[in-house]
């Protein structure tokens, strides 16, 4: 198959990084995938693992755009592509539109945020990263939804891999447990955890008892961290926070930790070098990853929702977590082991291309949906869309407009705190 594979951006960051090296993967199982994007640090990734690299109309940035769509709808007709994957919602609205409407060629999306835009095509088929998500998705009218964790490469991310001169390069002592965040810095979801992990950073080391942390990343709340940061190592009255900025390449951080903190993309890395790992979440949400609870996390995803926003309940839960991994080492071991394991089994590279190869066969071989279905779609788009854009133009005008609206701590916390959780027991 010609595989056109569309990321909504380019820096790094797990949802892009994910479709670049899925796509390098199903390049290895013998398709031909091409790439088209934006420019960003993750195109000469792209190039590098030997896939094709379309650059996107500059004039195509507003999203959703037309421009967009007739170039992928021209592409697709000179260049004979089987099957478009959009990543995100703007390329799954833009192919959707695009080609799959004017030529009838098989679109999928994946979702990695939180929450999938409800403006969506209820036909186009959607790949989703947690069984809450695919069950709430469902219920709301897409008529194909598949659970599919997102990949991680267990090769190349390894409990072998070398973190170098990482520690000496940042100033990190050999001697001193280090406990490592891999995050972009952005207000939306991820921004609540890293303030409290420096707080209880700061708490644990004035204490008395040795510990550092290093946050490797940056984005647009960089300054607030930077302030915990400050306060944590005063409080500490030493160095017991490190920030790095981004790294082209943060596997030197990982394979440099002994104990992680993230969620999505980056708890999956950890998993895959074979480090303990505390899950991140939101309302004072942590949670160490063990036999015990790992179905928890097969069920709602690498991510959590507590019942607590107060920072310093937050910052005390992580402190108790960590006070217990350090006065018992023994445990670092064993809870490696069950991590690598897992990412083994169920997220690697391998496992998750023939997952997509799978689905893509099947989108080639289904009927198209009728013409009443599809004009139905196009309404439904172009309604839920003008309703976004007013929302949208409405939050910037009063400056309450999230920079990720899908990953929101409003849009997550909003289905879970109506009592929209789906049920434990969803089928996967």
């Amino acid at each position: 198959m010609r595989v056109l594979v569309y990321p909504h951006a380019m820096e790094i960051g797990g949802s892009q990084l994910n479709a670049v090296e899925t796509g390098a993967a199903l390049r290895d199982r013998g398709h031909d995938v091409t790439v088209i994007s934006r420019p960003g640090p993750l195109v000469e990734m792209a190039r590098q693992l030997g896939l094709g690299h379309i650059p996107l109309d500059p004039k195509s940035y507003r999203r959703p755009s037309p421009r967009a769509m007739a170039q992928l709808t021209r592409l697709v007709r000179e260049e004979k592509f089987d099957v478009v994957h959009g990543y995100e919602w703007p390329p799954g609205v833009e192919a959707a539109l695009g080609p799959g409407l004017r030529l009838g060629t098989p679109v999928l999306c994946t979702i990695y945020s939180m929450a999938v835009a409800p403006f969506l095509p209820h036909t186009l088929p959607l790949l989703v990263s947690t069984d809450n998500i695919r069950i709430r998705a469902e219920k709301a009218g897409f008529a194909q939804v598949t659970f599919v964790e997102p990949p991680v490469d267990v090769r190349a991310n390894t409990p072998d891999f070398s973190p170098g001169s990482f520690r000496a390069d940042f100033g990190l002592d050999d001697r001193v447990p280090l406990l490592a965040s891999i995050t972009r810095l952005t207000p939306e979801l991820k921004l609540e955890g890293t303030l409290a992990a420096c707080q209880a950073v700061g708490a644990i080391v004035a204490a008395g008892t040795p510990l550092q942390l290093v946050i490797a990343g940056d984005g647009p709340a960089r300054a607030e961290v930077e302030q915990a940061a400050a306060a944590a190592n005063a409080r500490a009255n030493r160095t017991a926070v490190v920030l790095t900025g981004q790294l082209k390449d943060p596997r030197p951080a990982y394979a440099a930790a002994d104990l992680v903190i993230g969620m999505g993309s980056s708890a999956e890395r950890a998993l895959a070098f074979g480090k303990p790992l505390i899950v991140q979440g939101e309302r004072g949400f942590w949670e160490l990853l063990s036999p015990d609870t790992a179905a928890v996390f097969q069920r709602q995803g690498w991510y959590g929702i507590g019942d607590d926003a107060d920072r310093d309940a937050s910052a005390m839960r992580l402190e108790k977590i960590l006070l217990g991994l350090l006065g018992d080492r023994t445990a670092w071991p064993r809870l490696a082991e069950f991590g690598r394991t897992m990412a083994v089994e169920r997220f690697s590279l391998e496992h998750v291309a023939a997952v997509h190869e799978r689905l893509y066969l099947a989108a080639c071989e289904a009927a198209r949906p009728s013409a009443a279905r599809l004009a139905g779609d196009v309404l439904h788009t172009g309604a839920g869309l003008l309703r976004y854009k007013v929302q949208r133009r409405y939050q910037r005008w009063r400056g309450t407009a999230p920079s990720q609206d899908f990953n929101a701590v409003s849009t997550i916390l909003q289905q879970e705190l109506r009592g929209e959780r789906a049920p434990a027991g969803g089928a996967r």
